[in-house]
């Protein structure tokens, strides 16, 4: 029982970059948290000895198979080969596209989204990714005024990749690290402020990943940016800051995946939206 429970694995077969349907399934998995899965990601698969080869992996190793295909050809090889195979093939898009096409009254072009044209959001997606590197760790504090949103939180508190996980959504992130005894350059204050977000994260698991990080680095964990003591002073004083700035709303990351952070984050601007939109149309909702 405690092999089988180490080896699951999920396959996730894509036309494409497969990006799609990873995070469904990751987003999925959330609900099991330390569940003991691999996911394998097969991408730009477009034959049928292709889709072959994968599931015969997948029938060798119980492997549950999730696939995004466009065309309707493969996706009928596929429904018939895992079928052959006794492989549970979850199909995440055919079923959308048919109902999507069904009420359009229209017919789908069939085409893997890495060969369609090159739109305008993807070119906002990457000027946003670009902004976000350019911008990580305060390093272009003239940039806090141009952002869509600013990251604010002492070290190790998710800032880099929750920036480059909501810039792949096409906004434009900044982050600035809090420092103990290190006020926040005035730039921050020329940030809207509304778009502002504090950072926060349990003393205990803040230890924890200073200490893991410092043995990565081959360093030793009794230094300041791993001694309880230290990161606590760090805490209060981010505490601080984030005080003087009530309007900026204050999220804690402890235990979460950066995912469901960004998700918070997402929905709290969204929130602080319609509430600025209301009180502007006078308080009254058309809905």
């Amino acid at each position: 029982m405690g092999d089988t429970a180490q080896h699951r694995f999920i396959d996730i077969v894509s036309d494409s970059t497969g990006e799609t349907a990873e995070k469904v399934v990751r987003a999925a998995l959330l609900q099991f948290p330390g569940a003991p899965v691999q996911i394998r990601l097969h991408t730009r698969v477009r034959t049928n000895e292709g889709v072959h080869a994968v599931l015969q992996q997948s029938a060798s190793d119980g492997a549950l198979v999730f696939f995004t295909v466009v065309s309707p050809e493969l996706r009928e090889f596929i429904h018939h080969s895992s079928y052959e195979l006794k492989v549970e093939a979850v199909d995440l898009i055919g079923s959308l596209i048919a109902k999507i096409g069904s009420y359009l009254d229209a017919s789908p072009i069939n085409l893997p989204s890495a060969m369609l044209p090159l739109s305008d959001e993807y070119f906002r997606r990457i000027e946003a990714v670009e902004f976000a590197v350019k911008s990580d760790d305060g390093r272009e504090p003239r940039n806090f005024k141009k952002a869509d949103l600013v990251l604010v939180g002492v070290s190790r508190t998710s800032k880099t990749p929750l920036s480059t996980l909501i810039a792949q959504r096409g906004l434009r992130v900044a982050n600035y690290p809090i420092v103990l005894g290190v006020e926040p350059p005035p730039e921050i204050e020329e940030a809207p402020q509304e778009r502002c977000v504090g950072l926060t994260i349990g003393l205990e698991q803040l230890v924890q990943i200073r200490r893991a990080r410092l043995k990565q680095l081959g360093m030793p964990v009794d230094t300041n940016y791993g001694l309880r003591e230290h990161v606590q002073e760090e805490l209060d004083f981010a505490n601080e800051i984030f005080k003087r700035h009530p309007t900026w709303p204050i999220i804690d990351v402890t235990g979460r995946a950066i995912e469901e952070t960004a998700v918070i984050i997402l929905e709290t601007l969204r929130e602080r939206d319609r509430s600025k939109a209301l009180a502007a149309s006078g308080g009254f909702s058309l809905v």
